[in-house]
């Protein structure tokens, strides 16, 4: 299935704001994931194929939301005590083997069935426990509870007929004990995505190797086959590319035959040694280049070519924070969209900046802070270090993104700004 149309998104010169990209992928992107029947112990963190509806009802019969005793509301004496005598016990999954009769008193435990009664009625009001006094098979119970007090009706939670999921939901687990709660044991969910990753580069080396003058270790990798990984995707790691076109090409060629997404680092900018660009447009076309953010500006989204059908192509900066930061706003969204998902975006909060900061206008900008408590209880970020696209360590240390708009120049100390935390996309 193709992925992306033929006019999907115009490149050239001017930077691309970011909610127009995404806006382009939501209209324009089709999941490419196939469809498969798994058990529900090992759905979560996978995407929902289809709708759930609920076969039966949650919970299936009247119970005992307390441990205490089942009466009838209408044999209580209005502004007095009432006294019932006690004749027997209805323990959990053991229903009262006989009906009850008006003016008799049931001693009944959390979760237990309330028992039937004679004709239409039947016991319905449960005393906690400790708001009753035992004598004997005598019980005192004293006036003012309301009819049906602790009694948890058939259907409560779960009514057959309703909505329980939407396709589309990445399954959590109260997702699945809620499907378990109905008596579901499989789930039709979307096969993982398959996600080819490599990092470019020859100043790039595997961590644990001896470095040359000017090498790095590749940090990149790490981050993103993590990223990937938290978001259910089939991951396999092509390793390091040298920063050669044919060796490039042949690696692109190679993981698009068997593989939903290739994914990149590095070489995605204007440079001598940068070929990423040129193979990825030279075997099939660019559909982005340059997103109006920062960090994170050099970035591509194209397709290759294969037997089958185009692959999309999607080349991430090579600075670290810069490659966190544009996966989190751009990639896993159409990483999502690829697997089926029907997922909101990430919720902003409001917090008080605890920093003053100048950014160029039509350019949104993320600063990666830390959270803390002011005098008054009032959460306020501040810049977790310095801000560079290669400044890594900022990116650990932060508890997550101040989001600065493209028609904002200056921020002031005190004012409110929208802060995504990190935990909203794990």
């Amino acid at each position: 299935m193709t992925q992306l149309s033929e006019d999907c998104f115009a490149h050239g010169g001017a930077l691309m704001p970011l909610d127009e990209a995404l806006a382009l992928i939501e209209k324009r992107v089709s999941p490419v994931s196939g469809i498969e029947t798994i058990p529900l112990v090992s759905a979560c963190g996978r995407i929902l194929a289809s709708d759930m509806i609920a076969s039966n009802d949650v919970p299936p019969h009247a119970n005992s939301a307390v441990d205490g005793y089942a009466v009838y509301y209408d044999d209580l004496s209005p502004g007095r005590d009432t006294v019932l005598p006690l004749i027997g016990r209805i323990a959990a999954g053991q229903p009262f083997h006989r009906p009850v009769r008006r003016g008799e008193a049931l001693r009944i435990f959390t979760g237990a069935m309330m028992p039937v009664g004679e004709g239409d009625d039947a016991p319905d009001t449960v005393f906690m426990q400790e708001d009753c006094q035992l004598d004997g098979t005598r019980v005192t119970f004293p006036s003012g509870i309301d009819r049906g007090a602790n009694r948890r009706l058939p259907g409560e939670d779960v009514t057959i007929g309703d909505m329980l999921l939407s396709g589309g939901r990445r399954l959590r687990a109260a997702d699945l004990a809620l499907m378990a709660a109905v008596g579901c044991t499989e789930l039709v969910v979307r096969t993982r995505l398959r996600i080819a990753l490599f990092s470019t580069g020859d100043e790039v080396r595997e961590p644990g190797t001896m470095l040359a003058p000017g090498q790095i270790y590749d940090s990149n990798r790490v981050a993103l086959r993590a990223l990937l990984t938290s978001l259910g995707c089939m991951v396999s790691d092509l390793g390091i590319l040298a920063d050669d076109p044919k060796k490039t090409a042949d690696a692109i060629t190679k993981a698009a035959r068997t593989h939903d997404l290739l994914i990149s680092s590095g070489g995605v900018s204007v440079g001598e040694e940068d070929h990423v660009r040129d193979v990825v447009e030279g075997q099939g076309r660019i559909d982005i280049w340059r997103l109006a953010i920062k960090p994170g500006r050099p970035l591509i989204l194209g397709t290759v070519r294969t037997d089958a059908c185009p692959v999309p192509y999607l080349g991430l900066p090579g600075n670290p924070a810069a490659v966190i930061v544009t996966f989190l706003k751009f990639a896993r969204p159409l990483i999502l969209c690829l697997a089926g998902a029907n997922e909101p975006p990430p919720r902003l909060y409001p917090v008080q900046a605890g920093f003053s900061h100048r950014k160029k206008k039509q350019r949104r900008e993320y600063v990666r802070c830390v959270l803390s408590t002011d005098t008054n209880g009032g959460l306020v970020a501040k810049k977790a270090g310095r801000q560079g696209a290669g400044i890594l360590s900022a990116v650990s240390s932060a508890d997550g993104l101040v989001e600065l708009p493209e028609d904002m120049q200056y921020l002031k100390c005190g004012s409110t700004v929208d802060f995504m935390p990190f935990n909203e996309v794990e």
